[in-house]
């Protein structure tokens, strides 16, 4: 057997940089490149590794390369390049122990919650323990062979440590394996201790040899199909419920084509919105608590949900509460976990396959006319219009809302909207008029606060050319603006919309209605109570994204934020439209919840308000049901 000897890291790299992913003949390097922020326990080996492979004059680099400034951010990267990619191509990550590693879990839990591939490459405590402890290293009186890394292992969906250099092999292997199965993937970990990583082997030259991992389309069980077919010609007013699954899988035009023959309704989760274009006649919208109107009434009077790809999270359901006693259920997903949901009907498959063979085997069947909600969908375009529209002639400072409606006034197919946490997420499911099947991307599997500016970078990388957007609000924007650096670095055109309101809008609104009086919500000093109700903190985080390297509007009317989001959709450069918005209170904004959400309020209180949302979560409470 022929060998070639190499260090633990340069096997690794090499070995990465032969793998591919493939499906209907689509090919793409599985891990196209490696994000990094080096220390002393990945430089001296998967950072040499890279030095090794790097781009020389003439031939490209074996491993592409990016620098991040935050850990969590980096997998935030990574995770916005794999849904572009529609989880066909994915990003590593790699840092040092300590700090670094479990600066990785957050960004990690929302890989695997949304079912998106991102392989983590943490540096590890040494294996051969010539000192205990090293630098960084968490040492437990109980358990020698603990790291910081195992923090990991719950939010992976496969974890390893390679403890020597052979070890490597059935590692890497499993690792990509998991990555591109299209039920399983997910963040995938493996924990290098930073001696072994730099410790040579004689490999076997086969594990280099390029390797082509099929993403597979597995069809439908026929027993399954079968009951399936059933239950569709059965129901009187079914309704679906689309979810990320349908774009992972490609299937918007299966989906379709399967609406329109058999003449379903369609509404969307958060990850599903923009599956069929809003203005569909078979797309009702987004549905549950932050969905329209129009699905909420179809879905509380639905005898059959028919799931595509979804989870079914409380904000889809309406923690329970919004389908009806009775209402049975039919779940198509790549997953038997989540096809199982609602005491389900499963129907385990590729979302495409599934569709394609339910729209067959239907054979012509129609359930219904999309006039029962033309009507109802014309009315909620309306009351978008509505909260779209500026008050005045133009010189009023622009609402969140309004922000929106300029923003939907400039936009075409190409544009695509990142957005994850805070007040946004509810105003775009319930009014964004999404044109095409990637435009709307709002990770609110995880809500994680900081994911924006770093997604919209990995979405730049994995769809060049296209204007990407990363809409904030204040709160998110402190939470983590230091990749604005990378996308200097990189020369992407971010176009990053800032909305400045002094605090957590959407928790403190929330915090009113389950009677926690908005405390410890606003952005203001103290005052001589003790409690955040003096002037709004001066802060300016326009100053901030240009001091890291930023172009900065500041529009200060509804009629400047017109031209501000022109003169960002245009430029070459990072962008940033810095918005002081004003209240919704004298000017229209979005519409309230289309359905409840079950945040349990405080059984006993002193103070009126909590007392009476109290009164209120029991009148809710009593809806909630379970289907079985």
């Amino acid at each position: 057997m022929s060998t070639v000897r190499l260090t633990t890291a340069q096997a690794l790299v090499r070995f990465l940089a032969a793998q591919y992913a493939e499906r209907d003949g689509e090919r793409h390097r599985l891990i196209a490149a490696t994000w990094g922020i080096f220390g002393h326990g990945n430089v001296a080996g998967i950072g040499q590794a890279l030095v090794e492979g790097a781009a020389r004059p003439g031939a490209p680099a074996a491993m592409p390369f990016h620098q991040g400034r935050n850990e969590q951010a980096m997998v935030h990267a990574a995770v916005g390049y794999a849904r572009q990619s529609r989880r066909l191509s994915a990003h590593a990550v790699t840092t040092s122990i300590g700090p670094g590693a479990t600066n990785l879990v957050t960004g990690a839990a929302l890989a695997t919650i949304n079912s998106l591939p991102v392989l983590l490459l943490p540096g590890d405590t040494f294996a051969t323990r010539p000192a205990d402890p090293v630098l960084q290293q968490l040492q437990l009186p109980s358990a020698g062979d603990v790291s910081v890394n195992d923090c990991l292992r719950p939010v992976s969906v496969y974890f390893d440590r390679v403890t020597r250099p052979e070890a490597l092999v059935p590692a890497a292997l499993e690792a990509v394996r998991t990555l591109a199965d299209p039920a399983a993937t997910g963040a995938v970990t493996l924990a290098l201790p930073q001696d072994v990583q730099a410790e040579a082997y004689d490999w076997p030259e086969e594990f280099f040899a390029e390797r082509t991992w099929r993403v597979r389309r597995p069809r439908p069980d026929a027993a399954e199909l079968d009951a399936a077919v059933r239950a569709v010609r059965a129901a009187e007013r079914p309704l679906v419920v689309a979810g990320g699954g349908v774009k992972h899988s490609a299937a918007e035009d299966a989906l379709r084509t399967f609406a329109e023959r058999a003449g379903l309704p369609v509404a969307t989760t958060q990850a599903g919105k923009g599956v069929l274009p809003y203005d569909h006649p078979c797309d009702v919208g987004g549905v549950g608590h932050t969905g329209t109107e129009t699905a909420a009434a179809l879905a509380r009077t639905a005898d059959l949900v028919i799931g595509v790809g979804t989870r079914y999270t409380d904000f889809t359901t309406a923690s329970g509460t919004l389908f009806p006693e009775g209402t049975r259920f039919l779940n198509l997903n790549v997953t038997g976990f989540d096809a199982h949901k609602q005491a389900a009907l499963p129907l385990v498959a590729d979302a495409r396959e599934g569709l394609t063979a339910l729209t067959g085997a239907l054979d012509g069947h129609r359930s219904r006319d999309p006039e029962e909600w033309a009507a109802a969908k014309r009315d909620w375009q309306r009351r978008v219009d509505t909260a779209y529209t500026a008050s005045g002639d133009g010189d009023a400072r622009p609402t969140q809302t309004q922000v929106l409606g300029a923003l939907d006034t400039l936009v075409d197919g190409s544009d695509i909207l990142i957005n994850a946490a805070g007040s946004l997420p509810g105003d775009l499911h319930k009014l964004w008029r999404a044109r095409s099947a990637d435009q709307y991307h709002v990770e609110y599997g995880y809500s994680c606060m900081g994911y924006e500016i770093p997604a919209a970078i990995g979405v730049l990388l994995a769809a060049p050319g296209r204007p990407v957007w990363a809409l904030v609000g204040d709160g998110t924007y402190l939470m983590n603006p230091t990749e604005i650096v990378t996308a200097v670095q990189e020369r992407l055109p971010l176009r990053l919309i800032v909305l400045q309101n002094h605090g957590y809008a959407s928790i403190g609104g929330l915090s009113e209605a389950v009677g926690a009086e908005r405390y410890g919500t606003d952005y203001r000093y103290r005052d001589a109570d003790g409690g955040f109700t003096g002037p709004p903190l001066p802060v300016d985080l326009g100053a901030n994204a240009a001091s890291l390297g930023m172009r900065v509007l500041r529009p200060r009317t509804v009629r400047d934020l017109r031209e501000a989001l022109g003169e960002a959709r245009a430029a070459t450069v990072p962008t940033c439209v810095y918005v002081e918005t004003e209240t919704p209170d004298t000017v229209s904004g979005p519409p309230p919840a289309a359905a409840w959400w079950d945040v349990p309020v405080a059984e006993t209180s002193t103070r009126p308000s909590a007392v009476k949302a109290r009164e209120e979560y029991d009148r809710h409470v009593t809806a909630r049901r379970r289907h079985l």
